[in-house]
């Protein structure tokens, strides 16, 4: 292989392994154009602690060396005070005004302290320091509220909420499948079930006693005698029988009738009893 093919080899290789630094509307850009002005400014990465508020960073530096929060060494913590406000201002970050109240406010507090005070107003005089614990004591208990919120679980971080679409769907009702047989079981329950309301009803006789005695007397005469069994008609059955015995013992009775018996258990003879005029 000569010392030609190495080159080119080589530069196949550098060609494959060089990554476009961007992508700009789908080209990829391995250059930097030569008219394109970038700013010494235009991109500045630091790390520092971030803090709420001016009281949020006197916390902070309290806790950060263990002081007590209701004898606070003014002197030291104005200092370090002073010094992160100074950092700040190294690198060019926005300063807000509470910041400078604060430092402004701590140096008022030392210039306080360090001012010699009679003997007699030390028990009246109010520690100056004391407005500057109560706001502090109370920062400290919102914040430690915001912290207790902060981790209860939160819907969207902590919690997702399950979010599903019932599917849509078409219930057809299909109708039931059923046999004669089946129908014919139900059938024979319902007549058992009947059946046991069944009553005994006993139907009315078409037969009176009072018709009956009518035509008895209709069929008898004052002047001769009727065979007893002439009376009856055995096509009625044994009601129509019962009622016609009943009809002649009922006009017997009633001595509308002369019942005659030539011997013993000889024929009987019936005729209607005259009737005696007044």
């Amino acid at each position: 292989m000569t010392e030609q093919d190495h080159q080119e080899e080589a530069a196949i290789v550098t060609e494959q392994t060089e990554m476009p630094f961007a992508i700009v509307q789908g080209t990829a850009v391995t250059e930097l154009p030569k008219d394109l002005y970038i700013p010494p400014d235009a991109l500045e990465v630091f790390l520092a602690e971030s803090f709420a508020g001016p009281l949020d960073l006197l916390l902070y530096l309290i806790k950060r060396q263990n002081l007590n929060i209701l004898d606070i060494p003014i002197a030291d913590i104005t200092h370090q005070y002073v010094e992160y406000v100074e950092a700040m201002a190294d690198l060019r970050l926005d300063l807000a005004g509470e910041y400078l109240v604060m430092a402004a406010m701590l140096a008022e507090i030392k210039s306080r302290m360090l001012l010699p005070r009679p003997v007699a107003e030390h028990d009246d005089e109010e520690d100056p320091r004391a407005e500057l614990v109560r706001r502090l004591q109370e920062y400290e208990r919102y914040k430690q509220a915001a912290e207790d919120i902060d981790i209860l679980p939160r819907v969207g971080r902590d919690v997702f909420p399950v979010d599903v679409e019932s599917p849509d769907l078409k219930i057809v009702r299909q109708p039931p499948q059923i046999d004669m047989k089946d129908v014919l079981s139900a059938f024979r329950d319902v007549l058992q079930r009947a059946s046991m309301y069944k009553k005994h009803h006993i139907p009315l006789e078409p037969l009176s006693v009072r018709e009956r005695m009518s035509r008895v007397l209709s069929a008898i005469s004052v002047d001769q005698f009727t065979d007893f069994s002439e009376l009856f008609t055995p096509d009625e059955g044994r009601g129509g029988v019962v009622v016609t015995l009943l009809a002649i013992l009922e006009l017997l009775r009633q001595s509308m009738l002369e019942l005659v018996q030539t011997e013993a258990y000889g024929p009987i003879h019936i005729k209607a009893v005259a009737k005696v005029s007044s």
